[in-house]
């Protein structure tokens, strides 16, 4: 059988072990992905483990924050932990938003433990034709 390793992979999880579990003052950062689709700037969020009720999403400003935490799971009394790599704690993620976008429409879902928002690009922000005029000057009579 061929095994692989990743060492940045473990150096991470060393990392993460020794700084502890996140929390409300000192979060630890959650991946995501963010491109444009069409007309909107979508962001995707990995949760896993999360529930929805544990997540938290503001924006001011311009300022979009995500912050979400993973509890442990309810164990038996009896039940002795052999390994335990899940990082537990608090999540969080900031991201500036241009002007462009329109932040009183953000959309949210939450599936399957990616949680996307959808942010419109702001009408003023797409693209316009102008219309060229005839080069007549009006004559503002007073």
């Amino acid at each position: 059988m061929l095994m692989r390793t990743d060492p940045f992979r473990e150096l991470d999880r060393l990392t993460q072990q020794l700084a502890g579990p996140g929390t409300w003052s000192r979060p630890s950062a959650m991946p995501m992905d963010a491109y444009r689709d069409g007309d909107a700037y979508v962001i995707a969020f990995d949760l896993p483990g999360v529930t929805k009720d544990a997540i938290e999403i503001d924006v001011e400003r311009n300022m979009l924050t995500v912050k979400a935490e993973r509890r442990p799971t309810a164990k038996s009394d009896e039940a002795q932990m052999e390994l335990s790599e899940r990082p537990l704690g608090v999540f969080s993620r900031q991201i500036v938003l241009a002007d462009t976008l329109d932040t009183e429409h953000i959309a949210a879902d939450y599936e399957a433990g990616v949680l996307t928002l959808r942010i419109p690009i702001a009408e003023r922000a797409k693209p316009r034709r102008i219309t060229i005029g005839d080069g007549k000057a009006k004559q503002i009579s007073g």
